[in-house]
């Protein structure tokens, strides 16, 4: 995690450096304008770079120590997480994607009948992903 937090601070200085950098040739190219939607989305950049420094530092000193992967002797699967289960023969997760296209299409298009249909579909997928396990076969 300290790895992460000196990658993250060079990144959020580089960010900064470049803003300026921007700004500066921007205006020595354009009679002293400055280009706002430029310098301020690289400069947010920065920021969103020394936030996420924030939140590891005070995790990592809420933690208090090295994590697994931090140490040099460490396997590869020693802070390996059980993340879950998940069915590799479920097709419920198809039917989910394909509704929630439908209603992102719907609206990307000003068609809102399109998400009106949609909506179900993506209803109906959550449903069948949440119960799968319920009854029959795979039931627990």
């Amino acid at each position: 995690m300290k790895s992460n937090i000196v990658i993250y601070s060079v990144l959020a200085v580089y960010f900064f450096v470049i803003a300026t950098l921007y700004t500066v040739w921007h205006m020595i190219a354009y009679n002293g304008e400055v280009e706002w939607a430029g310098s301020l989305a690289v400069a947010g950049s920065g920021f969103l770079a020394l936030f996420y420094v924030g939140y590891l530092t005070l995790n990592y000193r809420k933690q208090g120590g090295q994590l697994l992967e931090d140490q040099a002797e460490a396997d590869i699967d020693d802070a390996d997480p059980e993340i879950g289960e998940f069915s590799p023969w479920s097709w419920w997760p198809l039917l989910l994607a394909f509704g929630i296209a439908v209603v992102t299409l719907g609206l990307c298009i000003n068609g809102y009948w399109l998400a009106f249909y949609g909506g179900p579909i993506a209803l109906l997928g959550v449903v069948g992903l949440i119960f799968e396990y319920y009854r029959g076969n795979f039931a627990r």
